[in-house]
């Protein structure tokens, strides 16, 4: 069960995302109760992203599902909050529509390697991913005096420049897996970053 804990604290993560997307659907900008809980189950949800990846490395049971599937769950809890904000709130749509280009194309790109090489995250995606998280949070407080949105809204358009940064990284990081030698037969690489990127 031990080695087990870190993947289901990634799929509850993406069960949690179609239920905070009714919660916010069933408040419709009323800013209640059910804000509020949609507001505690998106920082419950934002929580494992950290504790599973801790736990992965503390109990050394890092996996390559949990490699492809953490970041895709990352990516399902951030698009799917900041979509409900922009139909619910009115928040602008160009932060949702560049992330989400780049998410889709990461993600994708990732799993046309996903054979022969692993991409993890990298530090400048987590930070991203921490910004997007602390940028939600403040932007989905129910009531939020406009001071608190303020900060939330540049937040998110750190995270966003971020965002566009570290996949221009992935891209180059994916391009280099594909034009490299094809490994040997049950060998996974884990390729680094070159000059200038996020990995360290």
């Amino acid at each position: 069960m031990t080695s087990a804990l870190p993947n289901v604290l990634t799929v509850l993560r993406l069960v949690a995302v179609p239920v905070m997307v009714a919660m916010l659907i069933a408040d419709d900008g009323a800013h209640g109760a059910y804000r509020w809980a949609a507001l505690a189950l998106f920082a419950g949800a934002a929580a494992t992203d950290f504790l599973d990846g801790y736990l992965a490395r503390r109990w050394e049971v890092v996996s390559d599902f949990g490699k492809l599937a953490d970041p895709i769950a990352d990516k399902a809890l951030v698009l799917a909050a900041l979509a409900m904000l922009s139909v619910v709130d009115g928040l602008p749509w160009w932060p949702l529509a560049l992330v989400a280009f780049r998410e889709v194309y990461v993600t994708v790109g990732r799993l046309m390697v996903a054979g022969d090489v692993v991409i993890p995250a990298s530090p400048g995606g987590k930070l991203k991913t921490f910004l997007q998280v602390v940028a939600i949070g403040l932007l989905m407080w129910p009531g939020a005096p406009g001071w608190l949105l303020a900060v939330g809204w540049w937040t998110l358009v750190v995270s966003t420049l971020i965002a566009v940064a570290t996949g221009v990284d992935y891209a180059v990081r994916i391009a280099r897996a594909r034009r490299a030698d094809p490994p040997q037969k049950g060998e996974r690489r884990v390729p680094e970053a070159g000059a200038g990127g996020f990995q360290p």
